[in-house]
């Protein structure tokens, strides 16, 4: 692995700051809203986790306590705590180590947000772990709506609560359907190595739709579509970073396919405003896609892209190649394209992505080569 300079680790920090003045900038009357009130995150040590938990503390920064955001975190850090959330300012969030899928803690006072992004959306470890991904999408969504109804019956009803459901429930659309609609039914395998996540974000949806309409929760679902940037591990077993690995430990990229499915790609921080957007302005019992409407590139096209990038940015020599992986069902349900249809969340919640893919891939492999391990997140 490439080694990591002060330099490197400064251009990385100036990678996160800049995202969440963007975060900040996109999102400040959904945060003004927000002021005072209490968010419960799940799953806050993830990926998703990493700008979202830090935009909201740094929303918090000058203002009076009375409207400070108040950010509970519960993650049973599978995976180990990643030390950006460990060295926050003592004080600025009720971090917890706490698995969803048991009761949840009886001290949480009243809640006015909740994010359910707790489970594991990595291929690799989702096909590890099939049982544990179903139970957090399920199990662990099904104790939070319960603890929201509870509180509502008390008198003191939530504001808003997210479900990160996946672009993965709509399977591999056909052409006709894409860009895909939140109205597209999907096509997906309930057998296949993929189906414990598909399966069950997309029962996922159906659990909270049913809350929304049975209990009058506000609850609404967002899909991401191939969300990338900073505090995505390196180790995570995802396109962006395996390429950024490659770079960064000076070797050939080598692809595990033969490059042609295409994908859009939404960078973190916009991402991240679209989830804050839909939490806070979205209707009740609805989904909405968190993507990128355009620019489809084949992964062989995205590979070439990062090469560039490498070598600008850090000498990088190395050339794109082709290989197989040892895992057999590495392809197996592999969507041919992915690229959502965002009207609905543009219409609806005000979503306006605007970071374009090449400055997305430059600010992650800055980040990538300032946190060379991955353990930043």
């Amino acid at each position: 692995m490439r080694a990591t300079t002060a330099a490197d680790e400064a251009a990385a920090a100036a990678v996160v700051t800049e995202d969440i003045r963007h975060i900040h900038a996109a999102t400040a009357s959904e945060l003004d809203t927000m002021a005072g009130k209490h968010v419960v995150l799940t799953g806050g040590g993830g990926f998703l986790g990493y700008e979202l938990v830090q935009a909201l503390v740094a929303y918090n920064h000058g203002r009076p306590a009375t409207s400070h955001i108040r950010v509970t975190v519960l993650d049973n850090f599978m995976r180990g705590i990643p030390a950006w959330l460990t060295g926050l300012e003592p004080g600025t969030v009720d971090l917890r180590e706490h698995d969803v899928t048991r009761e949840l803690p009886t001290d949480l006072g009243i809640v006015d947000y909740v994010i359910h992004a707790a489970g594991i959306a990595s291929p690799i470890y989702y096909r590890l772990h099939p049982i544990e991904t179903m139970d957090a999408n399920v199990v662990g969504l099904r104790r939070l709506l319960d603890r929201c109804v509870e509180q509502q019956q008390a008198g003191d009803p939530i504001s808003g609560f997210l479900f990160f459901s996946s672009s993965e429930i709509y399977g591999d659309p056909p052409a006709s359907e894409i860009p895909t609609r939140e109205t597209y039914r999907g096509s997906v395998s309930c057998t296949g190595p993929r189906a414990c996540y598909d399966e069950s974000k997309r029962y996922g949806e159906t659990l909270s739709v049913n809350f929304a309409r049975q209990h009058g929760l506000p609850i609404t679902m967002a899909r991401p579509f191939n969300n990338f940037g900073p505090g995505l591990k390196i180790t995570d077993g995802r396109v962006i970073p395996d390429l950024a690995r490659d770079i960064l430990e000076g070797r050939d990229i080598v692809l595990l396919s033969d490059g042609s499915p295409t994908r859009t790609f939404c960078y973190v921080a916009d991402a991240v405003s679209g989830y804050l957007k839909v939490l806070v302005n979205g209707r009740p019992g609805e989904a909405y896609n968190i993507g990128v409407g355009h620019g489809e590139v084949s992964i062989l096209e995205l590979a070439n892209r990062l090469r560039g990038l490498g070598h600008d940015l850090l000498g990088y020599q190395g050339v794109v190649s082709h290989g197989q992986s040892d895992e057999a069902d590495y392809l197996v349900d592999n969507p041919t394209r992915r690229c959502p249809d965002i009207s609905k969340a543009i219409s609806d919640v005000g979503f306006a992505p605007s970071v374009e893919l090449d400055e997305g891939l430059r600010r992650s492999l800055l980040w990538y080569a300032g946190n060379a391990t991955g353990s930043a997140a």
